[in-house]
């Protein structure tokens, strides 16, 4: 098969590392998944030599290959500038340099995910689209005219830190009344005093009638479609593309949220956005890091 790999796309989770092959033309041809072994290092860090062992099993030695992966990504666009506190030793890791391999080009996970579902997914032949992670937090990324939204140092995009309410609880870049906060999975004890445990348990409890879990969910989902109708206004996307593990609750999500829409969303002349969910699921990164190997200079 390897005569045949000529693009892979790699997703450096922290938890794991997908790596998948791909034909110019976007065909899957392969996908392969492991633990990421993120652990302190003097040498070369753990992730890294996961992703070097994994690559030489698939054995493609003149395929382009790119990265994905969380954090700030440096201008020169070969390594995570930014990412404290998490994956032991990858800001600055120079990926080109690692594998001398041509350049490897990197992207934040999030923007990697929306050029995915532009390549082979929800997004194909869209210029403008925003994509919503719904997960542990909130991520997201912005396709403007085409273009990829970066920012002057490679913020855009974090959707989920966009203050919405009066909650003091903090997110993890300092933003108070968070998106995240508000739907985000990492909270859904403290939001619901210890009723549920995660989102899509509560999402169950609400489809069943309960009446606190109704009233915890659809508060959720409404300030959801505050932020979604927001970030329209400023964006004109042509569709907001919902993905991330919330968003397996299916219709319980986008239900409520077509509703809340039609109350709040400026619909010009009738004119109104799609909301649809991702279709790539776990493999949207790896998607997006090799279209955006194909297709940067080397």
């Amino acid at each position: 098969m390897s005569e045949e790999i000529q693009l892979i796309g790699v997703d450096v989770g922290g938890t794991q590392i997908k790596a998948a092959a791909f034909s110019e033309t976007g065909v899957m041809l392969g996908n392969w998944t492991r633990e990421t072994n993120d652990r302190p290092t003097q040498n070369i860090p753990g992730f890294a030599e996961t992703v070097r062992g994994l690559l030489a099993e698939i054995a493609a030695p003149r395929a382009r290959i790119g990265i994905a992966a969380p954090g700030l990504v440096a201008k020169n666009g070969r390594n995570i500038a930014f990412q404290p506190g998490k994956m032991h030793g990858i800001e600055n890791f120079d990926w080109t340099d690692f594998f001398n391999h041509g350049h490897v080009p990197v992207l934040n996970d999030a923007h990697a995910a929306l050029l995915g579902e532009v390549w082979q997914g929800a997004a194909r032949n869209c210029l403008n689209a925003v994509l919503l992670t719904l997960g542990t937090g909130v991520g997201g990324a912005v396709l403007s005219d085409g273009k990829l939204l970066k920012g002057a140092i490679g913020r855009a995009g974090h959707l989920g830190h966009v203050s919405l309410t009066d909650d003091e609880e903090r997110s993890i870049f300092g933003m108070v009344g968070s998106l995240e906060a508000a739907i985000g999975n990492y909270n859904v004890g403290r939001r619901t005093e210890g009723k549920f445990a995660s989102s899509l348990e509560l999402a169950r409890a609400y489809a069943l009638g309960d009446s606190v879990a109704t009233k915890l969910w659809l508060q959720s989902v409404r300030t959801l479609s505050r932020a979604i109708a927001s970030f329209i206004n400023i964006l004109d996307p042509e569709m907001v593309i919902i993905g991330g593990g919330i968003a397996k609750s299916g219709r319980l999500l986008f239900e409520p949220l077509e509703k809340f829409l039609g109350d709040l969303e400026w619909r010009p002349g009738g004119q109104r956005v799609r909301i649809v969910p991702a279709e790539l699921g776990q493999w949207a990164g790896a998607y997006g890091a090799a279209w955006n190997a194909l297709n940067v200079d080397r």
